[in-house]
């Protein structure tokens, strides 16, 4: 085997140790994922860093004859073969280990997914295949400076003599001041009513934003049109009104339970009035008879209350109970909303005039 043929051996087996951990830690991707927008961006990606590692491949390839002819020592060669060996070895093995502590780190952390609507795991290994190739590129880059022997230049900051000196915005869109012979140079051929068009490229920063929002453009259509693998803004609009009911929902459910005897208000719908009534009915009937007349508890009707007859006395009455006279405490039994349902009801039968009612108790209230 020639020197020509080992330096190209050695360069290959350098590129393909340090595509080893790629194929190591490659695992086939599930049919449902690939549609992930971001998966796609990100496969997208790698072939295009993948077109360009073929590209400067083979431009180090065609740049050995000129590094074999900046080779002074015959016998240099072999052994920067093997120091080209060594570096792929290591950073082969590096990588190996880089990847192996991730791999255990992932595997002793459980998180919510980065992406959703993909794994974790498919995201960092897309990820990784395109931190590799980017070192990948980077290393050929650096190579084939090597081998056509280009040295990096400091910046001169003098200006050359007789050229103008661009400010940083000029710089920055990449503008040319012409003169006229080199209007001539940039002149395109189209005159209209003496307005030539010259070639006059958009600035840079303009460009990468076009390629940008036309990157997004498709990346948006497909997630929301053809793979609707998200929401669209109608969506969102129904999913958010649905959570707002149901928070409001739940908001009114604990709220009816909030209540006391210092805020507690007259119920006077009709389902609220017939609530009460069942209650009383069947839990109160007993001592106050069953129209609220009084039997052993005092009349309900009248005018006269023992323990005071605004509303929100007798609900506090009901709550709380008078033991000493042996009424029992409700607030075990009913709930804040049954209560005040209940002490609804009572004020909702004053006046009633029920036949054979109790002598009056207590202190004359009028209302």
């Amino acid at each position: 085997m020639n020197k020509k043929s080992i330096t190209i051996t050695s360069l290959f087996s350098l590129c393909l140790l340090s595509a080893l951990p790629a194929a190591a830690q490659y695992k086939p991707e599930p049919p449902s994922e690939l549609g992930h927008p971001v998966a796609i961006v990100l496969l997208t990606v790698i072939i295009g860093l993948l077109i360009a590692i073929v590209v400067l491949g083979s431009a180090v390839i065609s740049a050995m004859d000129i590094y074999r002819e900046r080779v002074k020592s015959e016998k240099s060669k072999p052994v920067v073969s093997a120091i080209l060996l060594l570096v792929g070895l290591l950073s082969a093995n590096s990588l190996f280990a880089q990847d192996a502590k991730e791999t255990a780190e992932a595997t002793a952390t459980v998180a919510p997914n980065i992406i959703s609507g993909l794994s974790d795991t498919s995201f960092y290994l897309l990820i990784s295949v395109i931190t590799l190739q980017i070192m990948i590129i980077f290393s050929l880059l650096y190579t084939l400076r090597v081998l056509v022997g280009m040295e990096r230049k400091r910046k001169v900051k003098a200006a050359v003599p007789g050229k103008p000196v661009k400010h940083w915005f000029e710089r920055l869109n990449d503008t040319r001041t012409l003169d006229e012979a080199s209007e001539q140079d940039e002149d395109m051929g189209h005159d209209y009513d003496g307005i030539r068009e010259l070639n006059n490229p958009t600035p840079p920063w303009w460009r990468w934003g076009f390629i940008c929002s036309v990157v997004f453009a498709v990346v948006y259509v497909w997630r929301f049109q053809i793979s609707h693998s998200a929401p669209t803004q109608l969506e969102e609009l129904a999913i958010a009104e649905a959570a707002a009911a149901e928070a409001k929902e739940e908001y009114l459910k604990n709220a009816a339970n909030n209540i006391d005897e210092n805020n507690v208000t007259l119920l006077t719908g009709a389902d609220d009035i017939a609530t009460g009534q069942k209650l009383f009915s069947s839990n109160c009937a007993p001592c106050h008879g069953a129209q609220g007349q009084g039997i052993v508890g005092p009349n309900l009707t009248d005018d006269y209350w023992l323990h005071g007859g605004k509303l929100k006395a007798v609900f506090s009455t009901i709550k709380y109970g008078v033991p000493e006279k042996g009424m029992k405490s409700w607030k075990d039994d009913f709930s804040p909303k049954q209560l005040a349902q209940l002490a609804s009801y009572i004020k909702s039968i004053h006046g009633s005039n029920p036949p054979d009612p109790k002598e009056a108790q207590g202190a004359l209230e009028k209302e």
